[in-house]
């Protein structure tokens, strides 16, 4: 363990989030936002946390890995992380959430068709259009939309009216996405997984670029209402009852998140998009470290030696084609629910459980 680690280090949860939040940024990397004082993040407890701390608390990073995470961290830099599909580059977004106490993780999966305003809000125009259709059916007419008080708005005047009935009309169609809600500002980082970039079309890495320098963005459809309506409340990706206050139709961060962006490798970066961001190439683990990953996932007692053969089977089978570590995991589990029991019956489960994802399928 090294002094300078935050992410790691050892001590409670609250000293070390309070190490973070003291950590002055690089002058280049400061952001001014301002948070509202109505909304608070989700944190330590429920659902979204519980999966979120399970699936971190047993990740075991390695000096590397740590190194990484915490020079992304000093620098309020995104963090590049590549590496063969199963060896834990989505994990890692999980463990430094669960070590640092920073909230559910915000998960952000990219498909050759997701673009940049995908991660930052969704605007549901259809749903509009299709209860205002509703609403006219019902009265006979356009009508006005009542005034939504969730939206701040004021109806002392006529142009005070007309913009409530436009706020009101749009937000609840209106949702910011999880690299919006990350983006929020808030005195403490929320943990973004951007998942797989490397599928993306070939412009988000450099749109994704632009949003992290700046450290916010505009949604367009409420910075036309700004000059009537300058603030309002909507949901975010985190839960649609949870309401942030947007003014004048732009969030600007505080706080720049902790962004995990994982690549399996199949497409190249531009330089611009690398130089911006902290890389982390993870390797397949050794034995060595399989023993401690298979020790805190399952909790095993290091005095039970049934896993050890499937651990070496792991590494043999490995040699000849790729392997995700969950696989292991998984024969494992089954090992010690004495499923495929039988001496017969071992190649036959090895074939089954540790099927390789590359090279000869058996």
């Amino acid at each position: 363990m090294k002094d300078w680690w935050i992410y790691g280090s050892e001590g409670t949860q609250e000293v070390r989030r309070t190490s973070l939040t003291a950590l002055e940024a690089p002058p280049w990397r400061q952001f001014a936002g301002t948070p509202d004082p109505e909304y608070t993040a989700p944190r330590n407890e429920g659902t979204a946390w519980e999966r979120t701390e399970a699936r971190g608390r047993g990740y075991v990073p390695d000096e590397s890995e740590k190194d990484a995470v915490n020079t992304a961290l000093y620098l309020r830099r995104p963090l590049l992380v590549t590496g063969k599909p199963g060896v834990g580059k989505s994990t890692l977004a999980y463990s430094i959430a669960a070590d640092l106490g920073l909230g559910p993780v915000l998960h952000w999966p990219i498909t050759s068709r997701t673009t940049l305003r995908d991660g930052l809000y969704h605007y549901d125009a259809i749903g509009r259009l299709q209860d205002a259709n509703l609403h006219q059916m019902r009265t006979g007419g356009p009508g006005r939309a009542a005034p939504d008080p969730a939206a701040g708005t004021s109806a002392d005047s006529a142009d005070g009216g007309a913009a409530a009935a436009d706020a009101s009309s749009i937000t609840p169609y209106l949702r910011l996405g999880p690299l919006g809600t990350a983006l929020l500002a808030q005195d403490q980082p929320r943990v973004l997984l951007v998942d797989e970039v490397d599928k993306s079309d070939i412009d988000l890495p450099g749109d994704l670029l632009t949003v992290f320098e700046e450290g916010e963005f505009e949604i367009p459809e409420l910075a036309r209402l700004a000059v009537r309506q300058p603030s309002v409340r909507i949901a975010t990706d985190d839960s649609p009852d949870d309401l942030v206050r947007v003014e004048r139709g732009r969030v600007r961060c505080r706080a720049f998140p902790v962004v995990v962006l994982t690549s399996n490798g199949e497409r190249d970066f531009p330089p611009p998009f690398l130089r911006r961001c902290i890389r982390l190439h993870m390797e397949p683990p050794g034995r060595e470290k399989l023993e401690r990953i298979v020790r805190a996932r399952l909790r095993i007692d290091p005095e039970d030696g049934r896993h050890e053969d499937l651990i070496q089977s792991f590494v043999t089978r490995g040699a000849d084609g790729d392997l995700a570590t969950d696989q292991l995991l998984n024969a494992i589990h089954l090992r010690l629910n004495n499923a495929w029991s039988g001496p017969e019956e071992r190649e036959r489960f090895l074939s089954t459980v540790m099927q390789r994802l590359t090279g000869p399928s058996t």
